[in-house]
């Protein structure tokens, strides 16, 4: 048994444990303000330390179980819960209801059940990649999805919920949805957005979403944050302003900039050259989960790979979107950067999950192949997909 885990320990997946943990001390740098009575670094290095303890303990767990339907369903649901406590027993912070607070630490569901989704879309198309073509294999797996974001939509996180719909979307175009039904989505996207327009978004996101429209028409309103966050990027120039002298976010002119600003703060202090740095790191991170995808053993662990591609892709998008002005504030952090426990313990074990399942992923036997594609049925010769 010692041996196995050491031997385990040294086939850790060490390049993406070390870009991620690169990114959260950039992140960590950016948000250290070098005043007294700012708690935002010291906690962060805390919940650093911890998640990358979950990683080494996910990297270590052998995660072929979740292939069966019961547990990926029972994971599902079981991370699904507690979005429904928090109608009653959430806290409301800048008028959303989405941490428990557990008095030392506050604790978000939603970057959970992102995993959660993850596992039971990977599950549920790993067996029918060949149907996906059917239209109620895509209600299906919208049926989980949706129940996901209608729940968080209604804190209202309207991040997160466009993170839940990226990640579905993208599961599906991976799977090999068809022309016309990849239509249908779209039209049923815009109905739903009008919907949440009419029905559930509140006024301060509507504004919101109006400032992208016209940023500089309130920019002492619903477009200031947009606005400042633009002034910190461009403020950086080439080499930025240095560690710790940003002036937009350490002055307190750009809002949250330790979490939905923390690229912004980040390219006022290290310009130019340090964004084409971040990006570089987010690249390498990436293509490394990319070119492991298609390596996994099972069509389970393919997707599963792609899923947290999409899960830390949208992060990163959305939120550099949103940091120079290109997309509606929505408050969205980006991946191992931004300041939060929930997000990074979640981004970390999701990471070392994907390096437990690339454990077996080059010598998975042919009847695990041949279960996965036949559905436990007998294959005629010659018929096993090759890898």
């Amino acid at each position: 048994m010692a041996e196995l885990l050491r031997l385990k320990f040294f086939k850790v997946d060490w390049v993406s444990l070390c870009v991620a943990l690169t990114l959260a001390i950039l992140g960590l740098l950016t948000m250290a303000s070098f005043t007294e009575g700012d708690p935002f670094a010291g906690r962060q290095a805390v919940w650093i330390v911890i998640g990358v303890v979950a990683f080494f303990v996910a990297a270590l767990v052998d995660w072929r179980f979740l292939r069966r339907s019961a547990v990926a369903g029972g994971v599902y649901f079981a991370l699904l819960l507690p979005l429904l406590l928090l109608v009653v027993a959430g806290t409301a912070v800048q008028g959303a209801r989405s941490w428990f607070d557990l008095g030392v630490f506050a604790l978000q569901p939603v970057e959970f059940i992102k995993i959660g989704l993850i596992i039971v879309l990977a599950k549920y198309f790993s067996r029918r990649h060949i149907e996906i073509r059917n239209v109620r294999h895509i209600l299906v797996s919208g049926a989980y999805t949706l129940a996901v974001f209608v729940l968080v939509a209604l804190q209202p996180d309207f991040g997160s919920a466009i993170i839940i719909f990226c990640i579905w979307l993208g599961l599906v175009l991976v799977s090999g949805i068809s022309r016309w039904h990849f239509l249908a989505v779209v039209a049923l996207g815009i109905t739903v957005f009008a919907g949440l327009w009419l029905f559930g978004f509140q006024d301060y996101q509507k504004e919101r979403i109006l400032s992208f429209v016209h940023p500089l028409a309130d920019i002492q309103g619903a477009g200031y944050n947009a606005y400042q966050s633009t002034v910190a990027v461009g403020s950086g120039e080439i080499f930025g302003k240095g560690i710790g002298y940003g002036t937009q976010s350490k002055l307190r002119f750009l809002p949250e900039y330790q979490t939905d600003f923390i690229f912004a703060a980040f390219a006022e202090e290290w310009g130019l050259v340090g964004v084409v740095l971040l990006f570089s790191l987010y690249g390498v991170l990436f293509v490394r989960i990319i070119r492991q995808a298609p390596r996994g053993a099972t069509n389970f662990e393919t997707l599963f790979a792609f899923g947290v591609f999409f899960y830390f892709f949208a992060h990163f998008a959305l939120h550099v979107g949103i940091n120079m002005g290109l997309l509606p504030v929505t408050g969205t952090t980006i991946p191992f950067m931004s300041h939060g426990g929930s997000h990074l313990l979640a981004e970390f074990l999701a990471l070392g999950m994907l390096s437990g399942m690339h454990h077996y992923s080059r010598g998975v036997a042919r009847e695990a192949l041949k279960n996965e594609f036949s559905g436990g049925y007998d294959l005629p010769a010659g018929s096993l997909p090759s890898r």
